[in-house]
């Protein structure tokens, strides 16, 4: 198990904060498991990440970032503080996701052929 991208390690944190905030934060209801279970999703995204190393876990970990984005409205969290963590977890894991593919050499290799194909 190698670390590539120093994303990978700060998507880690992120999904283990996630997972524990749920028990510091005193959350409750619909939430404690949603953010439990979006937590985990990041923790195996960026767990994959160091086993199979490739561009394509960034791709979960950023939709799983918009739907800590989404979720305080859409699962209507009672606290503020669930809200806070779970939007700028979201933020942060989408930054993270975005920053890691425009910093992979094969990402940036493949994008660039593929749009070369497509408009030459």
């Amino acid at each position: 198990m190698r670390i590539q991208h120093w994303q990978d390690a700060a998507s880690l944190l992120v999904g283990v904060w996630l997972v524990l905030s749920s028990f510091v934060l005193g959350l409750s209801g619909a939430a404690v498991w949603i953010t439990i279970a979006l937590g985990l999703g990041v923790v195996l995204f960026a767990l994959e990440a160091f086993v199979i190393p490739s561009y394509l876990e960034e791709w979960g970990e950023m939709l799983l970032g918009l739907a800590l984005v989404l979720a305080p409205w859409t699962i209507d969290y009672e606290s503020p503080s669930a809200t806070v963590s779970s939007v700028l977890s979201g933020i942060l894991v989408i930054l993270l996701g975005v920053w890691e593919l425009m910093t992979d050499r094969d990402f940036s290799t493949w994008w660039h052929d593929r749009w070369h194909r497509l408009v030459g």
